[in-house]
């Protein structure tokens, strides 16, 4: 495993690439709305990417052809954004990866589509508590671990829900997946040694139902293997000698907290 750390001049860097992924956040989170395709969603962001002189960084990306990932419902992440049009009561998870002078940023919500059921409003309102959960164990001195556990105990011991194990956060930097890989679950104290200058993808994937997934027949949309919704919520985070550093601070957005 190379862990790459990085410098606070390129973690400035890394920041400024997610201060354009924030802001094409905000601008899919205001056209979200029933009667939307997801390719419309996905040519909003490559233009407003391209316009700010970035790139998104999942076009192309081993083949990926979107340039955002967009999953609704049961849909875990990687969805290739098409002619799928949302429905209210729908959610919606929205992945955005930013390049920006060589650095990229990486973030993504789940959204509501006009009002949803009882138990979608408790998916996401758990799925993205437990990624502020973890945002404090991202400093010198704890373990990969930590993050892992703060995440798995607030979203399956406390809510009954279940972490899927199969995907898993990741560095991020020059490279958009980077040593290490970030689990949303484990045991306090274990795991990779989070020293100052590493920069973490920290992403908990939960489904209402059971933890296992199945890939789709193109080969990238992860579905929950039982069919029951699932969300997904991410943050880049830096770790600095002050504390956790959120890179991608969409919730700071208007109208950034998605569910309360």
């Amino acid at each position: 495993m190379a862990i790459v750390k990085k410098t606070p001049e390129q973690i400035e860097q890394m920041a400024a690439a997610g201060e354009v992924l924030v802001r094409t956040m905000s601008l899919l989170a205001s056209k979200i709305r029933p009667g939307v395709t997801t390719l419309e969603l996905d040519q909003a962001a490559e233009r407003f990417i391209r316009s700010q002189g970035c790139e998104p960084a999942f076009k192309g990306y081993r083949g990926f052809p979107g340039s955002i990932c967009a999953s609704p419902n049961s849909m875990v992440v990687h969805g290739i954004p098409g002619a799928y049009t949302l429905e209210r009561g729908d959610i919606l998870s929205v992945d955005i990866g930013v390049v920006k002078d060589g650095w990229v940023a990486d973030a993504a919500r789940t959204f509501p589509v006009g009002p949803i059921s009882p138990i979608a409003q408790k998916l996401l309102a758990v799925t993205e508590q437990s990624l502020h959960l973890a945002v404090p164990q991202c400093v010198p001195g704890n373990h990969l671990g930590d993050i892992g556990h703060a995440i798995q105990h607030h979203v399956e011991d406390e809510n009954g829900f279940s972490i899927v194990r199969t995907l898993v956060g990741h560095g991020v930097g020059r490279e958009m997946h980077e040593d290490p890989q970030v689990p949303n679950y484990g045991k306090p104290g274990t795991g990779v040694l989070l020293e100052e200058g590493m920069v973490l993808a920290v992403e908990p994937m939960v489904n209402v139902g059971k933890h296992q997934v199945r890939l789709a027949d193109d080969n990238w949309s992860i579905f929950s293997a039982d069919g029951s919704l699932a969300a997904h919520f991410e943050f880049t985070i830096a770790v600095t000698a002050e504390g956790p550093r959120i890179l991608t601070p969409w919730h700071e957005a208007k109208g950034g907290r998605a569910a309360a």
